[in-house]
């Protein structure tokens, strides 16, 4: 990128597939995004769509989009500027949660991670999910354990079969997952 003219073709391959594309067929909607450090970037991307950015989305969105952002500390926290200004514009269209590990206490005093955050919503999240909601998750590959036992372990207190559960939700097209 350093000696190319303007003018000049540039190539710019980059992830392909449709994990983390965001359905706009229903405006009603919620999508559940959860996301460690620079996964963080799809979510901007949707975000800017839905409340940024003069789109046929943003001008019919009547859903929920509820961010989850996990990170060790607040210095870390990518976009939150703009990610606050939607929270103050669109306050019924959009949330916000952190889980700062070196910051935050889950509620058995260690660190709050990710998945520690999520659970503290199970289940208005499970009843979201129910209703259609969409859940994305992308970052690190190693905040899916986590996420799955946590999961797993709101399916038992439920009476749900966890592996019934994630299966019903990736065939209607509800889970995405793109983690490195």
């Amino acid at each position: 990128l350093c000696d190319p003219q303007p003018g000049d073709e540039v190539m710019m391959p980059g992830p392909a597939g449709k994990v983390m594309l965001m359905p706009e067929e229903d405006p009603t909607t919620d999508y559940i995004m959860v996301a460690t450090g620079t996964g963080i970037a799809p979510y901007r991307g949707f975000v800017r769509r839905l409340f940024a950015e003069d789109t046929p989305a943003a001008e019919v969105y009547k859903g929920e989009a509820w961010l989850f952002l996990g990170v060790a500390n607040s210095d870390a926290l990518l976009y939150d500027d703009e990610f606050q200004l939607a929270k103050e514009q669109y306050p019924d269209n959009f949330r916000l949660d952190y889980a700062l590990s070196r910051e935050q206490e889950n509620k058995k005093g260690g660190k709050m991670y990710i998945q520690d955050k999520v659970e503290e919503y199970a289940d208005e999240i499970f009843a979201k999910l129910d209703n259609g909601a969409h859940m994305y998750f992308c970052g690190l590959k190693g905040m899916m354990p986590g996420i799955q036992d946590m999961l797993a372990g709101v399916c038992e207190s439920k009476g749900i079969d966890y592996n019934e559960f994630i299966k019903g939700l990736k065939k209607k097209g509800q889970w995405h997952v793109e983690v490195y």
